[in-house]
């Protein structure tokens, strides 16, 4: 990766950030134990997961591709990706469509919750981790009641250069 195409990535992870801070709309699904929320804005729609076609060579996390009404689909598993302890299929397993920088994008998770409005208030900044820890698509952490939700740059996620699924001339 180029110095350009990294101070690109960093002022967007900044954006998204600062722009978290600000509150908003969020769809909140779960991955193992733990609630995420990611700008609602990013969600195409909700489908109920099925079997996609196996990539030869892909990465664990990449499941493979679906047909979605003409549209070939990478669906990445989001549990594999962000090391849940296991990943079970089960009938309330969704793919959330995402349009990521013009490209749909299917990430399983194991439920979606709900759509949840967060103001600036219940906004906290991410953690500062070690270096061996990646938080980097982290944007923040939001509270709600009693429920705490790791609000997710999905968007930064999905087209890292790691994942391979977004062509990162592109910008």
């Amino acid at each position: 990766m180029d110095m350009i195409t990294d101070a690109r990535q960093i002022a967007h992870h900044e954006a998204v950030r600062a722009a978290a801070a600000t509150g908003g709309e969020y769809l909140t699904f779960r991955l193992g134990e733990e609630e995420y929320g990611i700008d609602i804005l990013k969600v195409q729609e909700i489908r109920s997961y099925e079997s996609p076609t196996r990539i030869a060579n892909a990465p664990s996390f990449i499941k493979g591709v679906v047909n979605l009404r003409g549209v070939i689909v990478p669906i990445v598993d989001l549990r594999l990706k962000l090391g849940c302890a296991s990943a079970e299929y089960n009938s309330f397993t969704v793919v959330i469509v995402l349009n990521v920088k013009g490209r749909v994008v299917g990430a399983v998770v194991d439920s979606v919750s709900d759509v949840l409005e967060l103001s600036r208030e219940a906004i906290k900044p991410a953690p500062e981790m070690s270096s061996a820890i990646d938080t980097s698509f982290i944007t923040g952490i939001g509270s709600v009641a009693e429920r705490m939700l790791i609000l997710m740059d999905i968007e930064g996620l999905m087209a890292s250069a790691e994942m391979g699924l977004v062509d990162q001339t592109r910008h």
